[in-house]
């Protein structure tokens, strides 16, 4: 395999798994998303929420499980996209052929160990530790407190049941624009170089 389709295919690969975080509302071109701005003042120290609320809250819409959820289903949903790339570099640049069965074996051993090196980087005590900072600095105690009230209630529940179905029939959505998406950025870029 010469250099330039191993480039074309390790940048392919190191774009597209990250696309899916910087996509644009389903409702707006790519074209038309903007950085956003945050807007809420700081809360002042007196009225922040502290851990054990934030903590309660957390319980309550099961932000562990929900990142426990995600970390499960993203190295596949990563692994998809990736074959998706690959096929599309291959088609752009025959010469780049992974069907090979020692070049696919080597491909994979390669995407296994990247991926769960990449999971494993940040741990789930430390994504809700700094979640915690952050939602101190812009979520008040009384806020929290509703928030909590809300969640307790049958509605909340109800709503937190319907987000794994509902993030079950987006994320195929949320993937399609991506790959189609990143397969014009990978071969423009691959062009360039």
């Amino acid at each position: 395999m010469n250099k330039m389709c191993k480039f074309a295919i390790v940048v392919g690969l190191a774009l597209a798994p990250w696309a899916m975080f910087a996509q644009a509302p389903a409702d707006q071109p790519a074209s038309a998303s903007a950085p956003v701005t945050v807007t809420s003042a700081t809360i002042p120290p007196d009225q922040q929420p502290t851990k054990e609320q934030l903590a309660k809250l957390f319980e309550l819409i099961r932000v562990r499980q929900q990142v426990q959820s995600l970390l499960k289903t993203m190295p596949g949903m990563v692994q998809q996209q990736m074959q998706t790339q690959v096929k599309a570099i291959e088609a752009k640049h025959p010469e780049c052929n992974l069907s090979k069965p020692e070049n696919q074996a080597a491909f994979n051993k390669v995407m296994n160990k990247f991926m769960e090196q990449a999971f494993n980087i940040v741990n789930i005590d430390e994504m809700l530790d700094d979640m915690t900072v952050v939602y101190q600095r812009h979520v008040s105690a009384t806020d929290v407190d509703a928030l909590i009230a809300f969640y307790s209630s049958p509605t909340g529940q109800h709503l937190l049941d319907a987000q794994p179905v509902i993030m079950q029939e987006y994320m195929p959505m949320v993937m399609k624009r991506t790959q189609e998406r990143s397969a014009a950025l990978i071969d423009g870029l691959t062009n360039d170089m």
